[in-house]
């Protein structure tokens, strides 16, 4: 079916899941180079910019739930990009070198994934559809 054509194009639901698949789309293809999935890449960026950050602050930050951090974790261990320290019951997550080699190429992938959305979407649009989204998502509590 043609985009917009969708008989159910007024419901949020059939439209942002419609959407979501398209972005995940665009965004695996840009994160390519890396060869990471994109929330992956998300997550290193995030302890990259926080060496020592917790696996709860980083669900948090990635609205992602425990478990999942924990499995993403575990991928990105055996890829020698993370290390995980555990300090009594605190756990704390920190870049290897390698992921931090990798920052250079994630700057570029994400200006990749920003450049495709935008000339696909617009600029302007683009800005003011992830500004909407946010302000939805900050609304619907889980």
């Amino acid at each position: 079916m043609a985009a917009g054509v969708s008989k159910f194009g007024g419901c949020l639901y059939f439209t942002t899941a419609a959407l979501a698949r398209k972005v995940e789309r665009l965004a695996t293809e840009s994160w390519k180079p890396i060869g990471l999935p994109p929330s992956y890449a998300y997550l290193l960026m995030a302890v990259l910019d926080e060496p020592g950050i917790q696996p709860g602050t980083l669900a948090t930050q990635l609205e992602l739930q425990p478990s999942t951090i924990s499995r993403f974790l575990d991928k990105l261990e055996a890829k020698k990009l993370v290390v995980r320290t555990v300090e009594g019951k605190t756990a704390n997550v920190y870049p290897t070198p390698k992921a931090k080699e990798l920052l250079p190429k994630m700057k570029g992938c994400m200006q990749e994934f920003y450049a495709s959305y935008c000339k696909l979407i617009g600029k302007e649009e683009s800005q003011q559809l992830a500004k909407m989204a946010m302000q939805a998502n900050r609304k619907l509590k889980d």
